[in-house]
């Protein structure tokens, strides 16, 4: 393997994601342009690609402000009208609640349906092994990068965000519960006491409001790193492919506003997998690689076992690569899309708990940033994963049940 030579086709893609073409918000026409990029990469490779595309929506903070509206709105109507008007608020109440949470988990739910949204695009091609097909491996790096709101601007403020947006949930159950109560008891204190769910609904429509207004990140590291490794990938597979695996690379969209690039993928092909894994990519241009254990908003998601034995393999057999095991929380990647629809799957990083400089969503995650270092201990890492992956025997490797992914 010509180590130098990947890492700067590598580099190249970066460059040309992050630095010519710039910003790719969801469903913008930056992100078309990235999308249209990667069908011509992988289009001058013979590999055939196809531009699937689907609606996704348009931010990832309109949901949550729709649901932050609603919190206030009960506030406001519990004491209008006696016992009608608190059972009025109960429900509005409930129904905010429950839909983000659903939201948080990927879930359809009627916040998704009210938010704007517009067209958005995965770019998918394949490569076939060399010898019989045994299973089927997908890569995946998105193509879309977040704005750059306050709460991302430093570890301060996101350490911050996180605790509050746990003390505001929190305050959104109480105030579920205590206008559910006074439905039923009509004592008065309970509306005053509903404040504090209300005064946490104004301060997270605030931060959702001003996360709107900013612009969006150039997205070097998060995530042309990414996207870029699956191009550059597909031009080392092309030219030496594996011998029992296809595999699968979905340049997605839409993954900054929960993943409507990974799901509408999972809908469309998880019948064609045979024997699946997923591999995804995000932010390996600053540290790392690590590979990801376990990650998660509300409900957790952990990584494959058997895939995460082959990392914790090559982490012991090549120290001088620094992989390692990491966790997030307060977050998801396309790791959990596919677990969702039950395929194993590992995501390959540079992130972790503390972040690192690793430029999250914020302005300053530009192609200057990318340490070629890094890349190639990350590249190293990942193509020697792959060739685990695909000389596992097949004893090691059971059929499992082919399903639709859920939405």
């Amino acid at each position: 393997m010509d180590l130098e030579k990947n890492v700067n086709i590598w580099l190249g893609h970066i460059r040309e994601l992050a630095q010519e073409i710039g910003p790719r918000g969801p469903t913008t026409e930056n992100e078309r342009r990235g999308a249209e990029y990667c069908a011509l990469i992988l289009r001058g490779l013979g590999l055939g690609p196809e531009t699937e595309i689907f609606v996704g929506a348009r931010s990832i903070f309109q949901p949550h402000l729709l649901a932050s509206i609603g919190m206030i709105a009960a506030f406001v109507i519990y004491p209008l009208a006696g016992r009608i008007s608190a059972i009025l608020a109960a429900a509005l109440s409930a129904v905010a609640l429950i839909s983000d949470l659903m939201e948080l988990s990927f879930r359809d739910n009627i916040l998704r349906r009210l938010v704007p949204k517009g067209p958005s695009q995965n770019v998918v091609a394949t490569v076939d092994p060399s010898d019989e097909h045994r299973q089927d491996l997908v890569l995946i790096g998105h193509i879309d990068s977040q704005r750059t709101p306050i709460i991302f601007s430093s570890p301060s403020w996101l350490s911050a965000y996180q605790s509050f947006t746990t003390i505001a949930f929190v305050a959104f159950i109480a105030q579920v519960l205590l206008h559910t109560l006074g439905a039923i008891t009509q004592w008065g204190w309970i509306w005053p006491a509903s404040g504090i769910g209300a005064f946490c609904a104004v301060l997270l429509a605030a931060l959702c409001l001003q996360a709107d207004s900013t612009p969006f990140s150039h997205g070097a590291n998060d995530n042309a790193t990414g996207v870029g490794l699956v191009l550059t990938l597909a031009e080392h597979l092309r030219n030496s492919p594996l011998r029992h695996t296809r595999v699968w690379l979905a340049c997605t969209g839409c993954e900054e506003v929960q993943h409507y690039g990974a799901i509408d993928f999972f809908r469309r092909h998880r019948s064609e997998l045979v024997n699946p894994s997923a591999v995804v990519f995000e932010m390996l241009g600053c540290d790392g690689p690590a590979w990801l254990i376990k990650e998660g908003i509300i409900i957790p998601f952990h990584a494959d076992a058997g895939l995460v034995a082959i990392a914790e393999k090559l982490a012991e057999e090549h120290p001088e690569w620094e992989a390692r095991a990491t966790s997030i929380s307060g977050g998801n990647t396309e790791m959990a899309d596919a677990l969702r629809a039950r395929v194993p799957a590992i995501t390959i990083s540079g992130m972790g708990e503390g972040m690192g400089e690793s430029y999250w969503h914020q302005v300053e995650d530009t192609y200057d940033k990318i340490d070629p270092q890094v890349l190639g201990r990350a590249y190293a890492f990942t193509w020697s994963f792959l060739q685990k992956l695909d000389t596992r025997s097949s004893s090691e490797q059971p059929s499992r049940p082919k399903a639709e992914a859920q939405s």
